[in-house]
């Protein structure tokens, strides 16, 4: 197992599944389902076994492998996890199969094939598989501009009816924020040659550098800004609402359920270990944005009529806890940091799954057009509920040991930052609440059941038979609603993230073990860690919040 190069066959199995699909002919759209949902589960299977040959008291890097690629700049293609980059991999396991059938059935806008949709979403996988194991920080560069196309496609060929839009906004975004990264990438390699005599982008020799804090400032900026905007944090938002508004709705959930997360792990990963001394200076202004971001999407989704913006907002505002976690520069707020950035892809992901399955049902997105799903779809609006709730983390689902954690972690050191983001809470009950009552229960919003035309609760025949109830519409609108519970396909897709918000709200501790050692890693080399917890005393805390 140990000589096995278990990282590298995570991203070439996917990228080789992607060139599989992508060249089987034309109408053979089945098989194309088939091979990239076994590719996928061979991807998850890969994933678990690394998890088991990871030893959380090993060497910080694990399952390394490397070969020199660009020798004159001393570039190599170098592989390696901690245990954040590991949980991530396994997020990404889990949500692409779970995404590949949900979308099993979609219709795709015209002259699209569905060979072309899977192999542009293996190939997505691919690519953030080898941004969370490069150990090569121009490596890192790389897979961080490379899977930016996929994306790019996904939206721009097989989204809403605003998809080249929001496409062209989210690449150039993303691709303006890489080009600042760039720079300080080449600006840690000209120090790095200066100190070392030669120059390097090895991540564990660029960690050994001191780097004067005037340049560090600078180079931190250039990551932070790249970061914020993937993350994204306000005001390098903008591109978000948009961009998972028209995805479709298996590029949405990944978009926000692990693409995004690049954002935050790349500020533990690179811009609190490589520039510790401007990470404690700019940590307040980066809080500011943070709270900020909590606070204003929180209120701007409140707002919102369509559902995937919605869910898109609330997305930006988990973002500011995560930051809130991270910049407190606590073992406890950092653990909860990552733990969210898991629990938020699988709560999140739900949603968005929730979503699709209401906008196959209704065809439309937005919130007016539903009501009184509730009676007609139990097992639908079940799993929603079960996601609203983990969304604004009630305790017993997954975000509660997440956000507990970071509030913990970061009222010792920042009480009125944590303060001002604890009343996102209050906000985040308010929408999911609220948006769940008017699409669950209550009469249909200017419709007519057709289960009932006289409207004297004599049924009509059913139509569709096998529990599906039609719903006509008010002469107003030419949209019709078929309720529908669950079928089949959608419980297998919904309950693999069922299980994991129940199994990780009741029992998170695997996760922490799994995280902890690399993020009291981190805080050393940042070296700000007051308030910090001993492994002993993490486990009796983190027992109290199960």
């Amino acid at each position: 197992m140990s000589t096995f190069p278990l990282l590298l066959a995570l991203i070439v199995v996917p990228a080789a599944g992607a060139a599989a699909v992508a060249a089987l002919p034309r109408g053979r759209d089945r098989l194309a389902k088939q091979v990239a949902l076994a590719i996928s589960l061979l991807v998850l299977l890969l994933a678990v076994l690394a998890t088991v040959a990871f030893d959380t008291g090993g060497p910080r890097f694990q399952l390394t492998s490397s070969v020199t690629w660009i020798a004159d700049f001393g570039v190599s293609f170098a592989l390696g996890v901690d245990g954040i980059a590991l949980v991530m991999l396994l997020l990404i396991g889990v949500l692409v199969p779970v995404v590949l059938l949900a979308s099993w059935d979609d219709p795709l806008p015209a002259h699209r094939s569905m060979r072309s949709y899977l192999a542009w979403l293996l190939l997505l996988e691919a690519m953030m598989v080898g941004v969370f194991a490069a150990t090569d920080v121009f490596l890192f560069y790389v897979f961080f501009e490379a899977m930016l196309v996929p994306m790019y496609f996904l939206i721009g060929s097989f989204g809403g009816p605003r998809r080249q839009y929001a496409a062209m906004k989210f690449f150039l975004y993303s691709l303006l924020g890489g080009l600042v990264m760039l720079a300080s990438v080449i600006g840690l390699y000209v120090v790095s040659n200066s100190q070392l005599g030669q120059g390097t982008f090895a991540f564990d020799a660029l960690r050994q550098l001191d780097i004067d804090p005037g340049v560090q400032k600078l180079l931190f900026l250039g990551f932070f800004i790249a970061f914020a905007i993937k993350a994204p944090l306000v005001p390098f938002h903008t591109w978000l609402p948009d961009a998972g508004a028209e995805a479709p709705i298996g590029g949405a959930v990944l978009l926000v359920g692990v693409l995004d997360k690049v954002g935050t792990f790349g500020f533990l990963r690179y811009c609190l270990p490589l520039f510790p001394d401007a990470s404690r200076d700019l940590a307040p202004w980066v809080l500011v944005l943070a709270v900020a971001g909590v606070l204003y999407a929180a209120l701007l989704a409140m707002g919102q009529s369509d559902m995937k913006r919605l869910v898109s907002y609330t997305s930006i505002a988990h973002f500011g806890f995560i930051a809130l976690g991270i910049f407190a520069f606590t073992t406890e707020g950092a653990t909860g940091a990552v733990l969210y950035m898991v629990n938020h892809g699988i709560s999140t992901g739900l949603l968005f799954l929730v979503v699709g399955m209401l906008i196959a049902r209704g065809g439309s997105r937005h919130i007016r057009d539903y009501g009184g799903i509730a009676t007609k779809a139990p097992l639908l609006a079940g799993v929603f509920l079960l996601a609203g709730l983990a969304s604004l983390s009630l305790p017993g689902t997954n975000n509660f040991a997440s956000e507990l954690l970071v509030l913990i972690g970061s009222f010792p050191t920042r009480p009125v930052f944590t303060i001002l983001a604890t009343t996102g809470i209050i906000l985040a009950a308010l929408y999911i609440l609220l948006w769940y009552q008017r699409t669950m229960h209550g009469p249909p919003r200017g419709v007519l059941m057709a289960d009932d035309p006289a409207g004297d609760g004599t049924p009509a025949p059913d139509p569709g038979g096998a529990g599906a109830t039609a719903v006509a519409v008010a002469p107003a609108r030419s949209r019709t609603l078929r309720v529908q519970d669950l079928s089949g396909r959608e419980i297998a897709v919904v309950a693999p993230l069922v299980a994991l918000i129940i199994g990780l709200g009741v029992y998170p501790q695997p996760l922490i073990d799994l995280v902890r050692p690399a993020v009291q890693a981190t805080m050393d080399d940042v070296g700000s860690d007051p308030g910090g917890i001993t492994p002993s005393t993490t486990d009796a805390g983190t027992e109290g919040t199960n």
